[in-house]
């Protein structure tokens, strides 16, 4: 019988993995093809990670109150594996773009320092020595430094006041004192999954790329971009380590890079880190078809993302790769070509956004029947 492996990222601001994978598993059933499917939802670093690595690993959950995003006191949660010895964070649980309103985001207001809240609980509770941070999804374009402040380090300006870790107040940052950053956090090992590279400046930086998306206006762009200057010449001079030049920097408003040159943590890629963890290259193995996707199968689906990640393992072991998305190229690259055997749109006839996001479960439903009835038709020609 035929073996389909679903493994499909997830459809953002639509469905999540899980669902997108369970919407197309409808789809085959109810196909014309005699086949087995197998679900395995994927996250490259993106909102809902951790959440799959939980699910996968058997993770025990740990909720507390933390600080949310603008400071409400909020109830957050974060996964123990491993026999106690990794936590797993996402940042989207204490410092999620989801936990305030559209007419209420303000990135120069908003802080990551639950995140940090959620770090030293675990640090606190439990004999880990590894944290896993996801970092989709988040509200921030602080650097990290509110996870930093929560962790124990201090900002101040030229005159020697202490800062609150928010853009507002930070922007005039002219010195950091690491001397009680928690010796836990040096001790462990951390690990950030990334799913984007844009570094920390510039036009694809941080405050250019993803402040707007959080709520910034363009003079607060450029407010942004300058406090994060400022933050990595201090932190040169203070670490000795350049924020604006690892890859991956950006991620979540540059917490990726602070935590990178603060707290020793390693920015990895995503969707290398999560197959590697579950274990998704065993039963890749023994599958006659790939399907993954996310909402759009683009150029910037091979800067690290989920669907790219899968494909490259299953052209290792000849696996014909179908990439089903809401949007894709009229004319794919020969890149995109080279990893997908197939691409499919799901839409099924012409609708605005909105629409194609009302509809994405329906139409995943419609294209996964519709190519379970092709891949039938073609077998019993063969």
């Amino acid at each position: 019988m035929l073996h389909v492996l679903i493994a499909p990222n997830a459809f953002k601001h639509s469905l999540t993995a899980r669902q997108v994978a369970e919407a197309i598993h409808v789809g085959f059933s109810q196909s014309r093809l005699n086949c087995r499917t197998t679900l395995f939802p994927i996250g490259d670093g993106g909102n809902g990670t951790c959440k799959l690595l939980h699910e996968k690993l058997g993770g025990e959950l740990v909720t507390t109150v933390v600080s949310g995003p603008l400071g409400k006191a909020i109830d957050a949660s974060y996964s123990i594996v491993e026999e106690g010895k990794t936590a797993i964070i996402e940042m989207a649980e204490a410092s999620g773009i989801h936990l305030i309103e559209k007419e209420e985001r303000s990135p120069l207001h908003a802080s990551s320092k639950g995140t940090g809240e959620l770090i030293l609980h675990a640090l606190n509770h439990y004999k880990i020595d590894q944290i896993v941070l996801g970092m989709g999804g988040s509200a921030t374009v602080d650097g990290g430094c509110g996870i930093l402040h929560a962790l124990g380090i201090r900002f101040f300006d030229g005159k020697g006041k202490e800062l609150e870790p928010i853009p507002e107040q930070l922007q005039y940052v002219a010195r950091i004192d690491t001397g009680n950053l928690n010796k836990s956090v040096l001790d462990c090992d951390i690990k950030i999954l990334c799913d984007v590279d844009n570094c920390l400046l510039g036009e694809g930086g941080a405050a250019h790329v993803f402040g707007p998306q959080k709520g910034a206006s363009a003079a607060q762009v450029k407010v942004l971009d300058k406090f994060l200057c400022q933050l990595n010449d201090i932190v040169l001079q203070t670490a000795g380590k350049n924020m604006a030049d690892v890859v991956s920097g950006g991620t979540a408003g540059g917490a990726a890079a602070g935590m990178y040159a603060l707290a020793n943590a390693q920015l990895v890629n995503g969707i290398t880190f999560f197959l590697q963890k579950t274990d998704f290259e065993g039963v890749l193995k023994t599958a006659d078809w790939l399907i993954t996707g996310e909402g759009s199968l683009d150029e910037q689906t091979l800067s690290g993302k989920g669907p790219a990640g899968v494909a490259s393992l299953a052209k290792k072991y000849r696996v014909p790769v179908i990439g089903i998305a809401g949007k894709v190229p009229l004319e794919p690259s020969s890149r995109l070509l080279g990893l997908f055997d197939v691409l499919l749109p799901i839409s099924h006839e012409a609708m605005s956004l909105e629409e194609a996001l009302d509809n994405a479960e329906k139409n995943l439903y419609r294209t996964a029947q519709a190519l379970g009835n092709l891949l039938a038709f073609s077998s019993k020609r063969v």
